[in-house]
Formats: C-alpha cells, structure tokens, sequence
C-alpha cells in the first residue's frame, strides 16, 4: 500500500510587531526583585497617563484628579520602592564610595542624554522649555546637576525631574544614617518625620515657596549648596572614618535644610516625600529579618496616619483636593502591600520587564509629549485611541535608551566600583 505523499508543513507564521516588542520589553533586563520591578512598572504607566492626558484626554483628567491624583499615586509608589531598594543598596556594598558611583552611572546618563536632546530640540523649535525668570543659564545648570534643583528655586527643565530633587534628598539622608551607624533606626526615623509632618501642619506652619532661595538669592544659594554637596559627598567616601562622618552629617543636614525651608510643595508634603521612603526601608528590615514585621507595621499605621491627617488638614484649593491626594495615597501604600505579598510568587514579565525600563519610561514621556504639544497640538476632545497610541510609540522608544544608554551607564558604573572597592 502506497504511503499517502507528504504533505510540506505550512510556514510558521512570523511573530508580530507587538509580540517582538512584548518579548524584548519582558527580557530588558534581569530581575533580582521582581515584584519590585513589577510596582516600578506600574507607577510608570500611571505617571504617564497623568501626564499625557492633558494632551489626550484633558476632560476626563479634569473628571478624575479631584477623586483620584494619579501623579501622587505613582509618585508615592516610586517613592516606597526606593526606600525598599536604596539602603539595601548602600548596606550591601558598605561602601559609601561605591553606592554613590552606583548611583550616578545608574541615574546621570540617561538623564543627560534626555536633557541634551530637550535643549536640541528647542533649538530646533519644536519644543519649549520652561521660563527660569532672571537665572543665568550656568546657574539653571549647576542646579540640575546636583539633581536638587526643585530645591533651590530652579524651574526643573522637564517638570517631572522635581522628583529626582527628593530622591536625591533620600540619598544623602541615607549615606548621613549609615556614616553615623544609625541606619537601622529607619522605622524611628520615619514616624519622627511622619510626626513632624502632621504638627506642621496642625499647628499651620507654612513657609513662602522657595524661602531661602527669597532670603539668599537663588545664584547664591546654588553655589553654596552645590560645593557642600560634593564636599560632603568626597568626605564621606574617604577612608577617614571622621571625614566619613562629617560629610555623611553635612549631606544629611543639607538635604533636610533644603526640604525644610526651600521646598516648593508645603513642608508638610516634603516630610511625608521622606517617611514614605524611609516607610520602605523599614519594610525591608522585616523582609530580611533585621527587624520584626510588627514594627514594620506600627511604622505604617503612624506613617499613614499622619499622611492622611495632614492632607486632610490642609485642605482643598484649586490644585490640591484631600479627597484626590487621600486616595491616591491610600491605594499606593495598599499596592506596595499588595506586592510585597506576592514577593514569592511568579510575577509576569512583561510587568518586570517594564519595571526594568521605568526610568527612561518616566524621563522620555514628557520629551515626547513635549514634542506633541509644539507640533500637533492638544485634543480638545478626549481620544482614547490618541492615548494608547502614544504608549505604542513611547515604549519602544525607551526600550531603545535603556539598551543603548541606561544598561550600558549601569555596566561601566558595576566595573568602575569594582575597581574603588575598599581592600
């Protein structure tokens, strides 16, 4: 009996557009805390749709901001995650020298890169930067080179680097804590802040919006906060244990100086930035067994406690509802919950993977929308299909910068600590 003939298999049929780019964002880069990876990548999308809904769908951003504050809420996200991430950084290399190279290659170069083609495209004409009234062009500069310019009365070149000025706050109070060998006090330190917050309130403490900067001058204040801030950061990575000391003391004093007094959200806000973060940090002294879960959570219920309460005292206005910051509040401390729960469990990798490439998802978005704006123009009617489709756009845009750009910085930084390890 003849065999029947073979019929040719058909060709497998080629993956699509949308599936390659699923795939290269799921395998970015490795994960060795997924499901913190996973909270980044949401915050991330959340930040952007914050923000490319003014272009997109200004209507029903107009809707929802007063029951729900979306760039809070992505904000508060990022903050926790980096008071999980940050000290543990710091406390594993035990070395101040080494985190802070860490940290300048994993935050400096994209950051640059993002800046330099932001002034291009000015030059170009096809996007604005913001009016910084009568600063010199090398004050604007110095500034946003400490990465502290919201800080010192300097309009951020793209509006959501103000961010970055408390990060880079955290930092320095983080390097002050471990210098003086007080860095597992950090559930201490964040109900101290969390308290403050709330009594600054209560009691109706409110500075002017960039009050040195008014007392001083903001030329002035740049120039000496930017030479305390590398001398206090050379001090504390020199081999002297005094220097150590002194600079991590200096940094520590001059982050919360400038959060205290030439903040420009309200002091209360400012301080609640800091205990959230050192909120995280408390977790993961529980998560690692340094301290016990209990603690952890009282530090939450004072943390909470205080944020809430001090929102709710300070009231409604035009840009600020409680209902909104309250909210956004809330459902960012209960999705850090909700991931530190499914830290052992599998978490998808299209989620790690966007967490991968979070911070150049946060610093091109507004490049973009930057670009759109100049160009084409914002919606008058809201456009959903606008909207999704800038995300098309935008995310294998910064899979390309975190391949080409951020990997790359973090590689050269991972060599050059090596080589400044201590003996």
């Amino acid at each position: 009996m003849e065999s029947p003939p073979l019929v040719p298999a058909s060709p497998a049929r080629p993956p699509s557009i949308a599936s390659r780019l699923l795939d290269a964002i799921a395998t970015a880069g490795p994960s060795r805390l997924g499901w913190l990876d996973a909270l980044r990548g949401i915050a991330a999308l959340v930040v952007v749709f914050d923000h490319s809904s003014y272009t997109f769908m200004a209507d029903f951003r107009r809707e929802l901001m007063p029951q729900f504050n979306t760039s809070r809420y992505g904000i508060m996200v990022f903050f926790l995650v980096s008071g999980y991430i940050i000290p543990a950084s710091l406390e594993r290399r035990g070395c101040v020298r080494t985190f802070w190279i860490g940290r300048i290659f994993r935050v400096y170069p994209l950051w640059a890169a993002v800046l330099t083609v932001l002034l291009a495209l000015n030059l170009l004409g096809i996007a604005q930067l913001r009016d910084f009234g009568q600063q010199s062009a090398a004050a604007v500069a110095v500034a946003h080179a400490t990465m502290l310019q919201e800080l010192l009365g300097t309009p951020s070149l793209l509006l959501i680097l103000w961010t970055l000025s408390y990060e880079m706050s955290f930092y320095l109070l983080v390097v002050a804590l471990f210098t003086v060998r007080l860095h597992q006090k950090s559930a201490a330190v964040a109900v101290i802040l969390a308290v403050l917050a709330a009594v600054s309130v209560t009691v109706g403490v409110a500075l002017p919006t960039s009050a040195l900067s008014g007392l001083a001058g903001s030329g002035p204040l740049i120039a000496f906060a930017s030479i305390t801030m590398g001398v206090a950061i050379c001090c504390a990575s020199a081999r002297s244990p005094a220097l150590r000391v002194f600079g991590g003391v200096l940094g520590g004093v001059l982050a919360l100086a400038l959060i205290a007094f030439n903040s420009t959200v309200p002091l209360w806000e400012g301080l609640v930035f800091l205990a959230v973060m050192f909120l995280g940090t408390a977790v993961y002294r529980a998560a690692n067994g340094q301290s016990t879960w209990r603690h952890s959570a009282d530090t939450a219920v004072v943390v909470v406690a205080c944020a809430v309460g001090s929102a709710y005292w300070y009231g409604d206005d035009e840009h600020f509802t409680r209902r909104g910051w309250i909210v956004a509040f809330l459902l960012a401390v209960l999705t850090f919950a909700a991931g530190l729960l499914s830290r052992r469990r599998r978490i998808p990798r299209l989620l790690t993977g966007l967490g991968t490439i979070s911070y150049s998802v946060y610093l091109m978005h507004p490049v973009l929308l930057a670009v759109i704006d100049s160009t084409i123009g914002r919606r008058r009617q809201d456009n959903l299909a606008l909207e999704a489709a800038f995300f098309t756009v935008l995310l294998p845009l910064c899979l390309l910068t975190y391949r080409y750009i951020e990997a790359p910085g973090q590689a050269l930084g991972r060599r050059l600590a090596r080589y400044m390890q201590p003996p």
